[in-house]
């Protein structure tokens, strides 16, 4: 059985009304615009009382940081809230950084996305006998803006570790192109990334005979 709780906003009995700080009623946070700023000027807000922003503490260390630096520093950097890599540590991992493919689609446009995965199975597994095609790789790529990598995700082992990584090469505008001209290590879970060939929309098979 899986839980996810979730974190509450403790944002009703601080006082926020008498300055007029607004919040959303339903669950307490706060919304802001995209320099944390809430609709008092003077008034900011970062972490997790953020609504409609994710809750993971190394987003609101960065946010803090930005926000000191863009009000005393002379900076202009905001907080990038889209290429966040984030992992599940469940006992088989799931990793993602970007956005979702349903999100991808809303936002571009299905007929502006090209969407490679691939199923995979990690050397590690033959040994045990593990079932085979049970790991999954995917990158969601944008058409117009030289095939830009979107969305990553992935589904296997020590999925956090490969995703920090990619993580670093998506703030940087990783297409899928220099994902083509990548060297996989061999034999690792990333490596799949490297040699990914067929889209989404094509249909074909994507079960794997081996590592």
């Amino acid at each position: 059985v899986l839980i996810a709780i979730g974190r509450d906003a403790c944002t009703r009995n601080i006082g926020l009304e008498t300055i007029g700080v607004k919040i959303n009623e339903k669950n307490g946070k706060v919304p802001v615009n995209d320099e944390e700023q809430t609709n008092v000027p003077y008034v900011y807000a970062i972490g997790d009382i953020l609504d409609g922003k994710l809750e993971l503490t190394p987003v609101a260390i960065q946010a803090g940081k930005l926000l000191a630096r863009r009000l005393y520093g002379g900076s202009s950097t905001k907080c990038d809230y889209i290429n966040v890599p984030t992992t599940v540590f469940t006992p088989l991992e799931y990793g993602s950084c970007g956005l979702a493919e349903e999100r991808a689609i809303e936002e571009y446009g299905k007929q502006n996305l090209e969407v490679y995965h691939s199923l995979f199975w990690p050397l590690e597994w033959t040994v045990p006998g593990r079932d085979n095609n049970t790991c999954y790789a995917k990158i969601i790529c944008s058409k117009h803006d030289n095939n830009r990598v979107i969305g990553f995700h992935v589904l296997g082992p020590n999925a956090g570790e490969v995703t920090q990584g990619f993580a670093a090469a998506i703030k940087c505008g990783l297409t899928k192109e220099l994902l083509d001209e990548t060297i996989g290590i061999h034999p690792t879970c990333g490596e799949v990334f490297t040699t990914m060939d067929i889209t989404k929309s094509s249909g074909q098979d994507i079960t794997q005979r081996g590592c």
